[in-house]
């Protein structure tokens, strides 16, 4: 599965700092991370592009304030977006502070995601 495998340890270093009950799974082409066993963040590689991306979930409310942003887009499988997850582009996140910014906006979501069923 192709992702960065420094985005995978940036974020995982910033969960670490939160002491955020997290841990790593293998899914969409990529790394997710998932806190309180919920989905809350990823990497994935743009397959046309091979640019790095970060996938959050960050709910319906923060969405589309999100999508204003530059870097951001609409996360799609079916063509359809997927309200609520976003993909941030690399340049969206170069800086601490960025990823920082995104990973925030993810575990102040978690806990009023649902979790998947088992």
């Amino acid at each position: 599965m192709p992702f960065n495998d420094e985005t995978v340890f940036r974020i995982r270093e910033f969960f670490l700092d939160k002491g955020a009950n997290f841990y790593e799974k293998k899914m969409f082409s990529g790394v997710c991370f998932m806190v309180n066993d919920k989905m809350c963040c990823g990497t994935h590689i743009n397959k046309k592009t091979g640019e790095d991306m970060l996938m959050c979930r960050i709910g319906p409310d923060t969405y589309e304030t999100a999508l204003e942003k530059d870097y951001v887009v609409p996360m799609e499988f079916t063509g359809k977006p997927m309200i609520g997850y976003i993909y941030v582009y690399e340049g969206g996140f170069t800086t601490a502070r960025d990823l920082a910014y995104w990973l925030q906006l993810c575990l102040d979501f978690n806990p009023f995601a649902k979790a998947s069923k088992k």
